[in-house]
């Protein structure tokens, strides 16, 4: 095992191969308060790569109610109880990650779901935990509480999936750090599937090979966002390209919400994989399960964000999201006004920080009729 560094827990750990990061890092950056679950994303991907034989169960886009929704069928459960309690009260952290709790002859600690695990794609949603007794009222944190995950391959910078493959059939791209499985190379061992905690490598049954997220590597090469990006109907998320720490730019998006401001959390870092997939946390979910989840500084990240009304570099980040399909690489806040720009320094959108009122008059004047909603 190489040792390697990760930015996430921050630390040296176990990793099969030497680090290599990429010129550039694709990465998401996903507002889990913003999201209702409507699946425009889940459908907008499976239409556009997995509507073929073999590839009916394959949702390499979807969305979850936690805390009882899982696909397949209770994937993080199964992980953190083979991973054990870890002490996530320290940072740096000094638990075991996957590589270091793998059994021996392995590479890293996984599980290989069974077929019916994936047979239920929407299990748990919208089931709440904790009871509403009679006269109650709702505080913060929420006493009854669930809310939406979406999900999609977190292009993770020292991915499970490609350690495990014993034919090096997975590989990550050097020009921007999209994780990518060679089917040529492949021969369906499903040690990817196996090692993979995210469970976002899938095995198809008629063409005999793995397959996966490709990070829609086709328009991001065109400098455009990725399909579940751009058709999101609530304009929860956010893609581009992510630094490490020491080469954080405030005038990057990602690394502003990641690094600068710390709202953005990645999903169990304590797996060691470093995902490249980050989330706002729910404002209204107890501290302690985010902890599990999300790691660090969940409870400043909520605050943080909830005070984005009043922070102008802030609420101009967030209001990138779903204003433009391209990718933003530079963006700056002038007076009311957030503008982005693409790798070249071209403006491909501004955004108002706050939107234009007006209001009419119920009887106008000029023609002579009243503005009624009659529906």
């Amino acid at each position: 095992m190489a040792k390697v560094y990760n930015w996430q827990i921050g630390r040296e750990m176990d990793y099969p191969y030497e680090e290599a990061r990429p010129a550039k890092q694709f990465a998401m950056v996903m507002d889990t308060n913003k999201c209702i679950a409507c699946q425009t994303c889940t459908v907008a991907c499976k239409t556009t790569w997995t509507p073929g034989r073999g590839q009916e169960y394959m949702f390499w886009n979807n969305v979850e109610t936690k805390p009882y929704g899982y696909y397949p069928l209770g994937w993080d459960v199964n992980i953190l109880s083979r991973h054990g309690v870890q002490d996530l009260t320290h940072f740096p952290y000094q638990g075991k990650t996957l590589f270091d709790a793998a059994p021996q002859g392995e590479r890293v600690m996984g599980y290989l779901p069974a077929d019916l695990d994936y047979a239920h794609p929407n299990v748990g949603e919208d089931d709440s935990l904790g009871n509403m007794t009679q006269g109650a009222f709702l505080n913060m944190p929420h006493m009854q509480w669930m809310y939406y995950l979406p999900r999609i391959c977190n292009h993770c910078t020292y991915p499970a999936c490609l350690a495990a493959c014993p034919r090096q059939s997975i590989y990550k791209r050097k020009e921007d750090g999209i994780v990518l499985l060679d089917q040529h190379r492949c021969r369906g061992y499903r040690e990817c599937v196996k090692g993979c905690p995210y469970k976002k490598s899938f095995f198809n049954p008629i063409t005999r090979v793995s397959e996966k997220c490709i990070g829609c590597y086709p328009a991001v090469e065109n400098n455009r966002q990725t399909q579940c990006t751009i058709t999101c109907i609530g304009k929860i998320r956010l893609q581009g390209f992510i630094t490490t720490p020491d080469k954080a730019r405030e005038d990057n998006p990602l690394d502003y919400l990641v690094h600068i401001a710390k709202i953005a959390k990645p999903l169990y870092p304590q797996f060691g994989l470093e995902p490249n997939v980050y989330y706002i946390p729910p404002v209204h979910v107890p501290p302690q399960y985010l902890y599990q989840m999300f790691g660090w500084g969940v409870e400043e990240a909520i605050a943080t964000y909830r005070k984005a009304a009043d922070d102008k570099k802030l609420l101009g980040t967030l209001l990138l999201f779903g204003a433009t399909p391209e990718i933003t690489h530079h963006y700056k806040i002038a007076g009311d006004t957030v503008f982005a720009y693409d790798e070249k320094g071209a403006e491909i959108v501004r955004v108002p920080l706050k939107e234009p009122i007006h209001v009419r008059k119920a009887y106008d004047e000029t023609r002579e009729v009243y503005r009624t909603n009659i529906t």
